[in-house]
């Protein structure tokens, strides 16, 4: 099984890692200082800056962190709510600028895999509305993330046709798979949806992703850097032409 409870401490004592995911509606965040020190989850429900920032203020004053004892940011580079990205990643980008701190960033779809305590092909699912996920595959079977789906926009229906066509066989994770759970056991009887907890986006599991896998994160130039917003979708918007 994976997830942040596997993490086996191969950052050594003096490294302090602060961990930002603000992709989905619970949002967290989390710090690593010789083990995992911290972590919160928050209701965002649109209030990113409003709550976010005070998180990490409150994260870093628990933990006895200054700003510059920080050796590595960590966040969720999207899919999700545009404005958690977005105020994320420029938050980390000037971090990162202004103190020369490395930044390591991983898709919130990946964080949420995870997560999951699924070895085996996961699925993860954020609702993107009107029908339309946005969706990764992984497999974790390895130790270490396999993507058998990478990041991308789709239309529900279209997305059960390639898992099909590649003859991939997930289990389902994150809020996409509970709000589209009854199409997803309609068209693939005894699919296996996981519950809300296991589901979500965590910071703990940007950690553990930066202490198992952090050439997968490694941001080499923050200036330069965008997150994952997909705006390129695999198929038309409701209403325009492709």
């Amino acid at each position: 099984m994976t997830g942040p409870n596997r993490m086996k401490g191969r950052a050594g004592p003096a490294d302090v890692w602060l961990a930002i995911e603000t992709a989905t509606p619970v949002g967290s965040v989390a710090i690593w200082k010789d083990g995992l020190a911290f972590e919160e989850s928050l209701r965002i429900q649109g209030g990113h800056s409003e709550l976010v920032l005070p998180t990490i203020d409150r994260a870093l004053e628990v933990t006895g962190t200054l700003p510059e004892d920080v050796s590595a940011l960590v966040i969720g580079s999207g899919p999700g709510s545009f404005t958690g990205v977005r105020i994320v990643a420029s938050m980390a980008k000037g971090w990162a600028m202004a103190r020369g701190t490395p930044l390591f960033a991983y898709s919130s779809l990946l964080a949420t895999a995870a997560g999951s305590g699924v070895d085996g092909p996961i699925c993860a699912l954020f609702d993107a509305r009107r029908n339309q996920v946005y969706a990764a595959c992984y497999d974790f079977s390895r130790g270490r993330p396999i993507e058998l789906l990478p990041p991308a926009a789709w239309r529900l229906d279209e997305l059960l046709a390639q898992l099909s066509r590649l003859g991939i066989r997930p289990t389902f994770a994150g809020e996409g798979a509970l709000v589209y759970g009854a199409s997803l056991r309609e068209s693939l009887p005894g699919a296996c949806l996981l519950p809300e907890h296991l589901g979500t986006p965590r910071a703990a599991s940007l950690l553990w992703l930066r202490d198992r896998v952090p050439d997968l994160g490694r941001i080499a130039d923050p200036d330069a850097w965008e997150p994952l917003y997909l705006r390129d979708w695999k198929v038309p918007e409701e209403g325009k032409t492709p």
